[in-house]
């Protein structure tokens, strides 16, 4: 027998597994994008670039990782499905090459009241393990530390089997959570103004309930009569009883007109569908109504820290575990670096290493009880990024969001580094930015452009860093760009005087901000700015602060809606028509009777995730056909809601569109550097530095005297720094105070007054550096913020 060998052909070549190393995009079309195909090399670091609204987030979130997502959900079993959000599939001809994607994006983290930073990382779970381990006294499991489990009590019959024979006998259970009894891990007590939860003077059925939503007419008038209440009698009149049971009375059954139902007093009831809530996430009308109607008071039984006394009683090294969760990240991680504990070394190990990662990301100053819900969208972002530092997963794709957003210069260097470093353990990293000192780390660039909205969608350059530079592109001119000092300061006119502030780490600081002109504040992130102007200057008359906080409006809100500008526009359009201008409104009497105005129709699918599916009566337009009909300079309404703001301006400046009125908001969204929005993009669609520029264009016609603007520069192109600064010159000079935090070098630059923060974060900051103009900043180097921005300028 003969035995013959085979060679194999692919011993001394790569091995063909090993091809795949590029993510092929072939004619992407969503949203803005034009056809668009790019090979992004795998296992290496991209950098997405282009002016705000080219198309940047659309390739990347709207396009790779939403397929991504997308191929990872239908692995999971039908049952499984139906719990997650249906995903549809992106307008893309070809996508080959894709990975598991990871998406760490500036959504802020949930408005959860119990979500705090310990909790939203793995550092609560890791500390509850070391104290049910190492406390002193022993009391229990982790859960017994925990401030999400309540402590459980029962008792009753249970049945023994012993040989042949089953017996009852009396059992106890008894399980220890760590929740405070008296506010339910919450940290504070609720008290309820009863004045503002009705009128004494009135009855029931009158009308004496104040309280949103809580309307007669409908089934809680039934509810409630249907409970015994007398709806005619004035609450004044209620016997003590009578008003325990409307108040406070326990979940009851009762029937009404043959429904079973359950009654409840008003208390726990708000309780459940209000407070169980974060104040900011609710509506409008109903915020307003808890913030009127309830004051929130520190929990006297746990002083604020959530947690049970038997909870608090244990202890390592003479701290409880509300102790550690108090201490600033890095001070806590001296102290577990302090514990030498062979029995518990692995996990002691595990927790240094977490620390330490916040440390690293710049996020050292923060402590384990602070809310989630407060945190920055760059806080946000960089503490998604905690859990991925120490991940064993390697190969998949890490999708980031300008990623440098809150960062100074100095923490930009270490940012750079974890991107890197994610990278080298063997992933592909893509990034959205606008910062050169991140560009400049890219193995490979993919440009958008050339403009934005329609004017942009097309991949206008791709390649490395130099090849970007010698492009000719708008971010290829604009790349090397150094902004320079102003030959000349503007003159304060007065100071607004801040004494003794003490808000957060701020240590009895002492300043005088100065009023008539452009006045920046800086400091590494943590160092105490935004708690010297909330804090301080933010609730002053005439202060019109602008910040990057979620606009508060519903799916149906735009541009047009927030700024006003639909209000002149409806007007010349029914002049024109001769009509009511409530038929050119989508939530009035022109809305389309089948989507009621909202263009998608939306179909609640119970425990799945609600589905859109666009209107066909009226083709997501939103309004009746019949109102289309009616035009204004030869565009119906819905062509109008279509237009980019750089449209709208030319349409409504002059011919037979002329609106003086629309024109002037408009001018104020293209001053700002919105000019490729379309005027009905849902509001809920806007990045952060969006929906800060529209408030801007939207408060710029208010009264206020001084303006206060939380790094504006957020989302924006370096192309369009140009422009922001020219604004706010233009605000300067026509006499307003304008105050700005910020960490783009070029606008420190074109400061007429820098006050600088620090010297570090957290209780290492909370101190004035420098006060002085950005030239003597520059020229005595003393703060990290004076050396960044001497190398920026290139000051000898």
């Amino acid at each position: 027998m003969t035995i013959t060998t085979r060679t194999d052909t692919q011993s001394s070549g790569q091995h063909t597994a090993d091809g795949h190393d590029l993510i092929r995009v072939q004619g992407a079309r969503v949203n803005n994008l034009k056809d668009v195909s790019v090979e992004i090399p795998k296992r290496r670091l991209t950098v997405f670039t282009g002016v705000s609204g080219s198309g940047k987030s659309s390739l990347v979130f709207g396009t790779i990782a939403a397929e991504s997502q997308r191929m990872i959900n239908e692995t999971y079993s039908a049952f499984v499905q139906g719990f997650m959000p249906t995903l549809s599939r992106p307008e893309v001809d070809v996508l080959e090459g894709l990975t598991t994607a990871i998406i760490v994006d500036q959504e802020r983290m949930g408005a959860n009241p119990r979500s705090t930073v310990g909790t939203a990382t793995d550092a609560n779970a890791m500390l509850r393990i070391l104290f049910s381990r190492l406390g002193r006294p022993h009391i229990g499991s982790p859960n017994a530390y925990s401030f999400n489990i309540p402590t459980v009590k029962a008792s009753g019959a249970i049945t023994v089997e012993r040989g042949n024979k089953t017996k009852a006998e009396k059992a106890t259970f008894n399980r220890l959570g760590g929740m405070c009894p008296r506010c339910e891990g919450m940290g504070n007590v609720s008290d309820f103004d009863l004045t503002a939860l009705y009128d004494d003077s009135k009855s029931l059925g009158g009308g004496a309930l104040t309280i949103p939503g809580y309307s007669m007419d409908g089934w809680y008038g039934r509810i409630f009569s249907g409970a015994g209440f007398n709806m005619d009698k004035p609450i004044s009149k209620f016997t003590k009883k009578e008003l325990h049971d409307l108040l406070y009375k326990e979940p009851t059954k009762i029937k009404v007109e043959g429904i079973n139902l359950t009654y409840e007093g008003i208390i726990p009831k708000i309780q459940k569908s209000m407070l169980s809530k974060d104040v900011d996430a609710l509506q409008p009308h109903v915020r307003a109504f808890v913030e009127r109607a309830i004051t929130f008071t520190t929990c006297p039984d746990c002083g604020g820290t959530r947690l049970s006394q038997e909870a608090l009683s244990s202890k390592i090294k003479g701290k409880n575990i509300a102790d550690v969760c108090t201490m600033q990240i890095t001070d806590l991680a001296d102290w577990v670096r302090g514990l030498d504990e062979p029995s518990v070394a692995p996990l002691l190990t595990g927790l240094q290493h977490l620390l330490d990662s916040f440390a690293e990301i710049g996020l050292g100053y923060l402590s384990l009880d602070r809310p989630s819900g407060t945190l920055s969208g760059g806080e946000s972002q960089r503490t998604k990024m905690i859990r991925h530092l120490g991940s064993s997963l390697t190969d998949v794709t890490y999708v980031f969001d300008e990623p440098t957003i809150g960062l100074h210069p100095h923490d930009i260097q270490r940012m750079n580094s974890l991107l890197l470093q994610l990278r080298d353990k063997g992933n592909t990293v893509l990034v959205v930015e606008h910062k050169p000192e991140s560009i400049a780390i890219a193995d490979h660039i993919v440009d958008l452009g050339p403009g934005a909205g329609t004017g942009g969608g097309t991949v206008c350059f791709e390649g490395t860093v130099d090849g970007l530079r010698g492009s000719g592109t708008i971010t290829g001119r604009h790349l090397d760009d150094r902004a320079q000092l102003k030959d000349a300061v503007r003159p304060a006119s007065g100071a607004l005087e801040i004494r003794g502030a003490s808000t957060n780490n701020l240590k009895n600081v002492d300043v005088d901000i100065p009023l008539g002109v452009l006045c920046v504040l800086t400091g590494v992130a943590g160092s105490g700015k935004s708690s010297l102007i909330h804090g301080s200057v933010a609730k002053r008359d005439g202060v019109v602060v602008i910040d990057q906080a979620g606009i508060r409006g519903s799916r149906r809100s735009n541009p047009a809606t927030y700024t006003g500008l639909l209000e002149p526009i409806r007007k010349a359009f029914a002049k024109a028509n001769g009509v009511k201008p409530a038929l050119f409104s989508s939530n009035s009497e022109g809305a389309c009777p089948t989507c009621n105005g909202a263009g998608v129709i939306y179909t609640d699918l119970g425990v799945m995730a609600t589905v859109e599916t666009t209107c066909e009566e009226c083709d997501g337009k939103r309004f009746q056909a019949a109102v289309l009909e009616f035009t204004l300079g030869g565009r119906n309404i819905a062509e109008v809601l279509a237009m980019s703001v750089a449209e709208a301006e030319e349409f409504f400046e002059d011919g037979d569109a002329r609106t003086p009125a629309a024109h002037k908001i408009l001018d104020r969204l293209a001053d700002v550097g919105l000019g490729y929005l379309t005027l009905g993009q849902p509001l809920t669609t806007l990045s952060g530095g969006e929906r800060q520029r529209l408030k801007l264009a939207a408060q710029m016609a208010d009264k206020g005297e001084v303006y206060i603007l939380d790094e504006p520069t957020t989302g924006l192109h370096l192309a369009d720094v140009e422009n922001l600064l020219g604004l706010l010159d233009r605000l300067v000079d026509s006499g307003k105070s304008v105050i700005v935090i910020e960490h783009h070098q070029a606008v420190m630059a074109h400061a007429d007054w820098i006050i600088d923060l620090g010297p570090g974060a957290g209780h290492d900051g909370g101190r004035i550096v420098f006060e002085g103009s950005p030239a003597d900043l520059v020229a005595g180097r003393s703060t990290l913020t004076g050396e960044h921005l001497a190398a920026y300028v290139g000051a000898s």
